[in-house]
């Protein structure tokens, strides 16, 4: 078992092409040809990451999220905490993503371990987002529907994580492939907006459809895409690779150190939910508009993912975490300001800038600190860490309204003092770990 400096260490965290040293022409020559080799192979799996991406985050009810909080509020007449906590309750097999990490890791399916979980996958949660469609007028069925749905998902997206830390770790772009990642998440954002105002104005059935369909487009690309040895591995050789890789993580300090990041940045109390509600009814904004408020964010989530891009090979990650949580404690205060359609514009503008760079430079972490071998395990983990956080934080700021009658401004105030309390911890995680910078 490797200790923590080793993992750190690894050869497949820090490629030998990009530590050639200038003088030394022959080597150059080597890096170049090197470079020339690779190219075309991380571009192919840019393309897959891309497409499961999509189909797995598009296909989201956090992304479509106008008509399932139509139904919710319109339909069945559910309160605030009701609301978050139904969100909550969907998602709840992304909190255990880590299962499918050890699945995708070290149990072949029909002899691979990215292709056939890709493929079924997307097919089995097409097929209970139709279902969803007619179960839409029971709370209690829909969550179990979306449950299953969203536990299919799940799969697919550990697959496009595990693919992202291998080949990050394999050519040294980490930062550089969580932002194409992140553009692609952030493209869905984009078109998620426009698209659940249009839906949230129809009956449900569109919506079930549309997700399902979504679902099943990342097919063609895993049956065209990944070509993969057939992995013949015998009942005790397989478990037996599962329980070291599990064991690997729960000794691995460095990994959890990140994990313990990323739940302090995403537990403070959100407000995600109590502002639609002031979006709806206090501000009277139209589903189609609040769309467009979703489409702002995400549009400039894409600039702020070129951005990190730009910036994560030139600065440490040191220092792109302290600037990415006290932007976003700063940022958090611009929801003080949330009192017109103008404001409401600029306010989701700035917010998704910063969201953007505050999740790349955590994404980062996540991908540096996933042993080597465990890559969709690991990344599974810690994306698992950030959706309960995530989860919890927005259940925590509906509940603080609905029964302690905090006011949204009070709330604000409480998410941004508790995001930046973390700029006091981010000197705890291990030097060797964010003191590189992407090569």
């Amino acid at each position: 078992m490797r200790t923590e400096q080793e993992e750190l260490q690894a050869p497949s965290a820090t490629p030998v092409a990009v530590r050639a040293t200038p003088t030394q022409d022959g080597e150059d020559l080597s890096v170049a040809k090197k470079q020339d080799t690779d190219r075309p192979q991380l571009t192919r799996w840019v393309v897959l990451i891309g497409a499961a991406t999509f189909a797995t985050t598009m296909s989201q009810t956090g992304i479509l999220r106008l008509p399932f909080q139509n139904l919710l509020k319109s339909e069945l007449n559910v309160s605030r905490e009701a609301m978050a906590s139904f969100f909550a309750l969907i998602g709840l097999a992304w909190y255990f993503k880590p299962l499918a990490g050890i699945l995708t890791d070290s149990i072949p399916l029909l002899g691979t371990r990215r292709r056939h979980y890709l493929i079924l996958s997307a097919v089995c949660a097409a097929a209970f987002y139709f279902l969803a469609g007619m179960a839409s007028h029971t709370y209690v069925a829909l969550v179990i529907v979306l449950v299953v749905a969203n536990a299919m998902l799940v799969v697919g997206s550990t697959v496009a994580g595990g693919v992202t830390v291998e080949a990050g770790q394999r050519y040294g772009a980490t930062g550089r492939l969580s932002s194409a990642l992140y553009v692609v998440a952030n493209g869905c954002v984009l078109l998620g907006g426009p698209l659940g105002g249009f839906l949230a104005a129809r009956t449900f059935g569109f919506t079930a459809a549309t997700c399902a369909l979504i679902s099943l487009s990342v097919v063609p690309f895993a049956w065209w895409f990944v070509r993969e040895p057939v992995a013949k591995q015998k009942g005790n050789e397989t478990w037996s690779k599962a329980k070291a890789q599990f064991l690997c993580l729960i000794r691995s300090r460095t990994m959890w150190t990140a994990a313990g990041l990323l739940f302090l940045v995403y537990i403070a109390p959100g407000f995600l939910t109590p502002l639609y509600y002031l979006q709806t009814d206090t501000l009277k904004l139209s589903q189609q508009f609040i769309g467009t408020l979703i489409l702002l964010g995400g549009l400039f989530g894409i600039g702020g993912s070129f951005l990190y891009a730009v910036l994560c090979p030139k600065i440490p990650l040191r220092m792109l975490l302290y600037l990415s949580v006290a932007a976003s404690a700063l940022g958090s205060l611009g929801y003080l300001f949330y009192r017109s359609a103008v404001a409401a514009a600029a306010v989701e503008s700035e917010n998704g800038l910063i969201a953007a760079f505050v999740t790349l430079a955590l994404m980062d972490l996540a991908a540096r600190a996933t042993p080597h071998g465990s890559e969709a395990l690991g990344f599974a983990l810690m994306m698992s860490v950030l959706n309960v956080a995530q989860s919890l934080s927005d259940v925590l700021g509906s509940w603080l309204m609905d029964h302690h009658h905090v006011s949204f401004s009070k709330l604000v105030w409480l998410n941004a003092g508790t995001t930046a309390l973390v700029l006091f911890v981010i000197p705890l995680l291990p030097r060797a770990l964010i003191e590189r910078r992407d090569t």
